[in-house]
């Protein structure tokens, strides 16, 4: 069942989170699904601008279609990530999102408002929920870059303004995460300060988290072992810093540098261990399987295995 992330987020709000897991190839989707129907846990697709250029949008939406069709007994939302206007109208014009992420966090306040709101009075009539950034995370995440220098925590007697002007149905904060996997390079972790003052400002309201993902130091052990030369301080939101965020109003937790790590880990292992073979299919099943498991755990962390029932 396809319904918009707001509908997920009056369930999950203080009790469990939504994975918002970012796709880019039918092993992901496959995978996901899959995983779903099998734990019965609700869950956010989302497709990056760059994802819909390297395979183009209709292809992507026309894997998660059919995936929908293989395994009918799933909740969900596809949500697009990180969109500017014309990535928004395509993505409504599309018939298929039930949500929206326009960014504007990089312009001004005022001018982040008048984006924000312009593209929440184009979604809405659609039933289409729209996420909104304030504050910006450093980082990268396909082709968005953004120096440590220039990230800006969001600062939190900005917010309600910012909703009451908007309209928007969720909002990404930027609390001491980043995107990528050189994640909390100073160490400094997640700003639980600003997440509760953010909640007492807008209780009950949906907050999500960029650039969540965990970054498990086996697999780049792993990474580096067969040839790779990820550096060794990269490190992630840790469990217990998602399930206090839970408690603080976040309901929808971005993932994908996980996803992609456990991809660069597995081909080259495979290619390593079996340098004569030239075959993508074996390693790509090994990804899918490998991919369950990953996918299992990050839905019994945010506590929405068996949680289908509530959206029926």
């Amino acid at each position: 069942m396809r319904v918009n992330a707001k509908t997920l987020f009056k369930k999950a709000y203080g009790n469990f989170c939504i994975p918002a897991i970012n796709i880019s190839n039918p092993e992901q989707v496959t995978a996901l699904f899959a995983t779903a129907q099998k734990h019965q846990a609700p869950f956010i697709l989302q497709t990056s601008p760059a994802a819909r250029e390297y395979i183009s949008a209709k292809m992507i939406l026309s894997h998660i279609q059919t995936a929908s069709t293989i395994y009918p007994d799933v909740v969900y939302a596809v949500h697009l990530d990180h969109g500017n206007e014309s990535h928004v109208h395509d993505a409504i014009a599309s018939g298929q999102y039930t949500s929206v992420m326009i960014d504007a966090s990089h312009y001004p306040l005022e001018q982040n408002i008048s984006r924000t709101k312009k593209v929440v009075q184009q979604a809405k009539p659609k039933n289409i929920s729209v996420e909104a950034e304030l504050g910006v995370l450093s980082g990268v995440e396909d082709d968005l870059e953004v120096d440590e220098k220039n990230a800006l925590f969001t600062d939190p007697k900005d917010v309600v303004t910012f909703v009451e002007e908007t309209r928007c149905d969720s909002l990404a904060v930027a609390v001491g995460t980043s995107h990528g996997a050189y994640k909390f390079s100073e160490g400094q972790g997640l700003r639980f300060d600003l997440l509760a003052e953010i909640q007492r400002k807008l209780p009950n309201f949906p907050i999500v988290l960029h650039g969540a993902s965990q970054i498990d130091p086996d697999e780049v052990k792993r990474i580096n072992n067969a040839g790779g030369s990820i550096l060794t301080h990269a490190k992630g939101i840790t469990d217990d810093e998602i399930k206090k965020a839970i408690g603080l109003g976040v309901c929808k937790l971005n993932i994908a540098t996980d996803l992609r790590l456990l991809w660069t880990r597995v081909f080259r292992e495979y290619f390593r261990d079996y340098s004569g073979e030239w075959d993508h299919l074996i390693p790509g099943k090994k990804y899918m399987e490998a991919l369950e498991k990953l996918i299992h755990q990050k839905f019994r962390l945010l506590n929405c295995v068996n949680k289908n029932h509530l959206f029926k």
